[in-house]
């Protein structure tokens, strides 16, 4: 299969040269990535500058811009063979719940879905600050067997997969389940700080504390040593809505 693989952690992430490493084992595998961090992106694109691919000594490609411009690059830039597949991956750290709206793995995942191709999302559930080992091979393992059965189990046409991964050695990995998205309470107060100048700035706070973690979310999987996998939806309609809202509208037109 010919995959297209990116991330938001950046062209030398650890994580990203764990996945192309299990991958390109069984498929062909493009690598292009960010040339820096862009963790929190979501599905920005860099309509205001030009973009540079640039090829890295591995064998990888760099790009001077934000994770879904990555993954326009690989299959609508005319430098690529068109991929079958578009992941997204390893992320350092969860993306759990709400943090699908923001994360730049996910998007990526998004972007080539929008595309027209299938897409997965990997996350390692790690604290790479507070934790000396990060089990990437874990979700590596974990990623080539999903990907093996996504023929037999294909997506659907607004479908990826989000999948976050426990970090912990594969034997201690309990199993894979399908979840819903849980919920964290809104984020810690943003920090106030001074810049050399005298100016003021500002850092985000922590992320909240999880909300809604009961049982069948992505937080409660990860919490019992399972590998959550979240089936979501490109279509942001809410579809049980729309008899509702146009009801509410005709009776309120004004004539």
């Amino acid at each position: 299969m010919r995959i297209l693989l990116s991330n938001d952690d950046g062209v030398l992430a650890e994580g990203l040269e764990v996945m192309h490493q299990y991958l390109s084992e069984h498929h062909e595998v493009t690598v292009i990535a960010p040339d820096r961090n862009c963790s929190g992106m979501s599905s920005a694109l860099s309509l205001q500058s030009p973009l540079r691919l640039q090829k890295t000594s591995n064998g990888f490609y760099s790009v001077n811009g934000t994770p879904s411009d990555c993954v326009q690059l690989g299959v609508n830039s005319g430098q690529f063979e068109e991929p079958e597949l578009v992941v997204s991956g390893i992320n350092h750290g969860p993306n759990l719940g709400d943090d699908v709206i923001y994360s730049g793995t996910v998007a990526a995942a998004l972007e080539g879905r929008h595309l027209g191709h299938p897409a997965i999302a990997v996350s390692l559930c790690s604290n790479k600050h507070s934790e000396n080992t990060e089990y990437f091979e874990t979700a590596a393992k974990l990623t080539c067997n999903i990907v093996k059965h996504l023929k037999e189990h294909p997506l659907g046409m607004n479908e990826i997969l989000n999948i976050n991964v426990p970090n912990l050695p594969i034997e201690k990995i309990k199993g894979m389940v399908a979840t819903r998205c849980g919920k964290r309470h809104r984020a810690e107060t943003m920090i106030k700080s001074s810049d050399p100048f005298g100016k003021s700035i500002f850092w985000y706070g922590k992320l909240g504390k999880e909300q809604d973690a009961g049982e069948g979310t992505d937080f409660d999987a990860i919490s019992k040593q399972t590998c959550s996998i979240t089936p979501l939806s490109t279509d942001m309609t809410v579809h049980n809505r729309l008899a509702s809202t146009k009801n509410w509208l005709e009776n309120n037109n004004d004539k």
